[in-house]
């Protein structure tokens, strides 16, 4: 098992992953990350969409572009003017939703979100938090083939796949903190 220090420092945002889809094991054990991490009031909001049909996140993608493409915000119509995949061709893509009551959604969403990419990290499957999925989630028409519990809010994705490159290395600027004794 890899040291966690090392899985932190070696995570990246991939965006370039094998046609090879990855084993339900594995998808067993990043679920079960996201459902380990902390929430407020320890409501557990979450809910996990895991789509691996080709047809389904085609479509995601293709909506998502087509929203963009239209939404008066300079830097998304770039990105569906450019054709990119927004879910970088992934074979899985998990949906990450949260109760529309709870406390924090937003807090809670992201530690899990964060919990499954150093898991995916851990075995060695590269990861990316997705925010331009959100597109997607504005139009309720497409919400609804995401068979998402009626009191859950879509918010995220994550892209999970096996990697094609190895990860690059990066330095970050350690020097953001005070330390108060």
């Amino acid at each position: 098992m890899r040291d966690i220090f090392d899985v932190i420092n070696s995570r990246r945002s991939v965006r370039e992953y094998s046609e090879e889809q990855i084993k339900d094991e594995e998808i067993e054990k990043i679920i079960n990350a996201g459902f380990m991490a902390p929430t407020a009031r320890s409501s557990e909001p979450w809910y996990f969409t895991i789509i691996q049909n080709k047809e389904l996140l085609n479509d995601i993608n293709n909506r998502a572009l087509e929203i963009m493409g239209n939404s008066g915000d300079e830097f998304a119509e770039y990105l569906a003017e450019s054709g990119r995949n927004i879910l970088h061709n992934a074979p899985t893509v998990i949906v990450v939703s949260a109760r529309k009551d709870a406390a924090n959604m937003q807090a809670d969403s992201s530690a899990a979100i964060e919990n499954m990419l150093l898991a995916a990290e851990g075995l060695n499957i590269g990861s990316c938090w997705l925010g331009l999925i959100q597109f997607f989630f504005s139009d309720e028409e497409n919400v609804k083939k995401l068979e998402i519990p009626e009191n859950y809010t879509p918010l995220y994705g994550v892209s999970l796949g096996y990697k094609i490159h190895e990860n690059v290395k990066i330095d970050r600027d350690k020097n953001n903190f005070n330390w108060i004794k």
